[in-house]
């Protein structure tokens, strides 16, 4: 399913202390990689901002054949999402220690998929799923030094974001990158809806035409989601470079 750099396919810490919480990077994150040539992706971004905050991460076992099941679900692939979500579930029970630590995923679609693959588990102690968006709010942001913003960054959430509760989050995290942050009057869903904007691009055109409109005319800075798919389907529509909002702090707050 994904492909990974070589040190994230076995389990490990890091650094080397006693993990925080267990990461579990998206695939789609992989699969379609940076929004440009130079800059890091949102994994190494929120593997940086941890690093720098003083917390540490453990990458289950296996990763890169591990999934968060939505690629079967959103399909109506019944056999698929259930033999994923066993692998899955089993993976991260060992990662957390049968949920002593928060499992932290940093695509908000994955981490909404991941959510119902543990709702629908009884047999054992729940688990935790966050957003990078929210964990780097509470548990990351306090704890940075002092930086120079960026003027402005337009910023699109995403139809995840908005079901999980999570866009206070990442209003916060687009507060701390930009002086001003922008949401367009005519946001909605971009219609990206995982691969139906790259079978059907003509849908995504079309939901955000009049979004791309507020974008254009913005001129906004910088341009950030929470999602990798939607960041595509944005920078389709508006010419403009769409990244996730974690890998623009990781940035700004470089030293």
């Amino acid at each position: 399913m994904r492909n990974p750099p070589s040190e994230t396919t076995r389990q490990r810490a890091l650094p080397a202390d006693a993990p925080q919480a267990v990461y579990f990077p998206a695939c789609v994150q992989t699969m379609f990689g940076p929004a440009t040539t130079g800059t890091c992706g949102v994994q190494v971004g929120f593997e940086q901002l941890c690093e720098r905050a003083g917390i540490t991460l453990l990458v289950p076992a296996g990763i890169d054949a591990l999934c968060c099941g939505t690629p079967w679900s959103s399909k109506g692939m019944v056999d698929g999402l259930a033999t994923m979500s066993r692998k899955t579930l089993a993976a991260l029970r060992t990662a957390t220690n049968e949920g002593e630590l928060p499992v932290i995923c940093d695509a908000s679609s994955c981490t909404e998929g991941l959510r119902h693959i543990i709702e629908g588990d009884t047999s054992a102690r729940p688990l935790t799923v966050i957003d990078a968006v929210e964990f780097a709010a509470t548990h990351i942001l306090p704890s940075l030094p002092g930086y120079q913003k960026i003027e402005s960054l337009a910023l699109h959430p995403t139809c995840s974001s908005t079901r999980m509760g999570i866009n206070p989050a990442l209003d916060t995290i687009a507060d701390a990158i930009a002086e001003h942050v922008e949401i367009p009057e005519n946001w909605g869903c971009c219609a990206f809806a995982g691969d139906r904007g790259m079978l059907h691009p003509e849908l995504t055109a079309s939901a955000t035409r009049a979004q791309a409109a507020d974008v254009v005319a913005m001129g906004a800075t910088a341009h950030a989601s929470c999602n990798r798919t939607c960041e595509l389907g944005m920078t389709r529509a508006t010419g403009k470079p769409y990244r996730h909002v974690l890998e623009i702090l990781e940035e700004v707050t470089r030293p």
